[in-house]
């Protein structure tokens, strides 16, 4: 009773402090616009000087309470409403609440209380407490998945020295919130979505989903035909590996890669950068693709910052109405205390220095056929096979890659980086990578996936463009396998 009590006082206050600072932007918003009008009067010159000093310790007070810049627009009171109410929604109350070292909160969140399980398809549904069946390949097997569930005091963040994996160096620190502390057993690590999140966002109603894509760019037909999902327009470009389609190969139950950790620089406030690994299943020219993502991405405009993060995002309805980011609608299913989607990863490579580079893998467990995340040696969470319809029995492909958005920006190409910011030809510690590309197989076993299995595609190469390789001490577990270098600066000579 005692937290139940805690936990509404400390949401009313942020309520509070959340209406504070859009009601007074509201105000300083009308203010200025009367500032500025020619035909004042110099009693009301002075009466909106009066306004302004009242007002102005408020939006400091405001200001200094979030530590957050000021936007260029305000808020109506109709808005504001449906921001809090929003809020309302997918904040849910903390066992416990740590503050990290880059801005974040990390709420603490019971399990059952998690704004995942909230979607309608999910009803009654109880979270899966059997370990799921990892994949295994050969003689090497994935850690047990409960000590992983339980923490276990693993790492998941790797600092590569050469560009073989034989000096490599295991990290304790790749979350950034880890500094503040720890949630507690029983709790999942949510990142708390704030006023300034979505008031960034062009809509609350498509608060967290990507664009929908709805025209086609222009590429080499054959590949159009195999890797449609990535040829889509609004601006998006990228740089990525991907296998044939099921009808030139057996079905997919999964995949596997290491992912190169950069901060590329974004010229768009709402532009974004990132490098993810696609599950992807159904009709690419319909509404019915179903998609699982999982990387890493820089988003000003979602978070706030330019620091990479782990997202994760799904649709079964091709980006239309279903599925966002991380946990900001119902769907996914985190377990995990220790991961939360969504923070900074910390540290991450430099030209010519270390480099650090995370594995994801994303699986459908044959017992359950729910589709999960780990990170590194960490079970995250899943997705529950009722949210797809094609992907409820197994993918079609897989992609790995980069991509950002070119809103061409005063009619020149974006300057948005990709991977690095450097092209694939520079190499180890200069281009970004994926490396040890691997897919999951109706036996639920890791198979690395031949180099001539795999395509590549940049739309535009003279702005990011990508190179595959092999290296033969992959089978031993010592080398890359199949892997490759990809990214780019944007615009350039050779890019206008």
């Amino acid at each position: 009773m005692q937290q139940h009590t805690a936990d509404s006082s400390r949401k009313k206050k942020r309520r509070r402090r959340n209406w504070l600072l859009l009601s007074t932007r509201s105000a300083a918003q009308e203010e200025g616009q009367g500032e500025g009008q020619c035909c004042c009067s110099q009693s009301q010159s002075q009466s909106q000087g009066h306004k302004l000093m009242i007002m102005s310790p408020l939006l400091v007070l405001a200001l200094l309470i979030l530590a957050a810049p000021p936007l260029a627009f305000a808020a109506s009171p109709r808005r504001m409403a449906r921001i809090q109410s929003h809020l309302d929604r997918i904040n849910k109350p903390a066992v416990r609440s740590i503050r990290s070292a880059d801005g974040d909160t990390i709420d603490c969140v019971a399990a059952q209380s998690q704004h995942g399980l909230e979607h309608p398809l999910l009803e009654g549904h109880a979270i899966q407490t059997e370990p799921p069946e990892v994949p295994r390949r050969g003689a090497f097997r994935f850690p047990a998945a409960a000590a992983a569930a339980a923490g276990g005091g693993a790492t998941n963040l790797t600092k590569t020295t050469t560009n073989s994996n034989n000096n490599n160096e295991r990290l304790g620190a790749w979350q950034t919130w880890h500094h503040g502390g720890h949630c507690p057993r029983g709790t999942v690590a949510i990142r708390r979505t704030t006023a300034e999140d979505m008031l960034r966002a062009r809509s609350v109603a498509r608060f967290g989903r990507k664009k929908k894509k709805n025209s086609k760019r222009s590429v080499d037909a054959a590949r159009a035909a195999n890797a449609p999902d990535v040829v889509s327009g609004n601006g998006h470009e990228h740089a990525i590996a991907y296998t044939a389609p099921s009808s030139q190969q057996q079905p997919v139950y999964g995949a596997k890669a290491t992912i190169n950790v950069w901060d590329p620089a974004i010229q768009e406030s709402n532009g974004f950068s990132l490098s993810q690994l696609w599950i992807l299943s159904g009709s690419f020219n319909g509404s019915d693709l179903n998609s699982i993502e999982a990387g890493w991405q820089v988003s000003p405009e979602l978070y706030g910052d330019s620091r990479p993060r782990l997202f994760t995002y799904w649709t079964s309805d091709a980006y239309e109405a279903t599925g966002c980011y991380n946990a900001l609608c119902p769907g996914f299913v985190q377990t995990s205390s220790r991961i939360a989607i969504g923070a900074s990863i910390s540290p991450v490579s430099s030209p010519g220095g270390a480099q650090y580079d995370m594995t994801l893998l994303v699986w459908k467990d044959p017992k359950l056929g729910n589709w999960w995340l780990s990170y590194g040696d960490q079970l995250v969470g899943y997705w529950p096979a009722q949210l797809f319809t094609h992907l409820s029995d197994h993918a079609t492909m897989v992609e790995w890659g980069g991509e950002v958005v070119d809103t061409r920006p005063a009619g020149v190409h974006t300057a948005t980086q990709m991977g690095s910011g450097r092209f694939a030809a520079e190499g180890f510690a200069r281009a970004s990578y994926f490396r040890n590309l691997e897919t999951v197989d109706a036996d639920n076993s890791l198979a690395e996936v031949p180099l001539d299995a795999i395509q590549t595609l940049a739309e535009n190469a003279a702005c990011y463009d990508i190179r595959k390789a092999y290296d033969d001490a992959g089978h031993s577990g010592a080398g890359w396998g199949t892997h490759f270098y990809y990214g780019g600066p944007g615009h350039n000579p050779a890019c206008p």
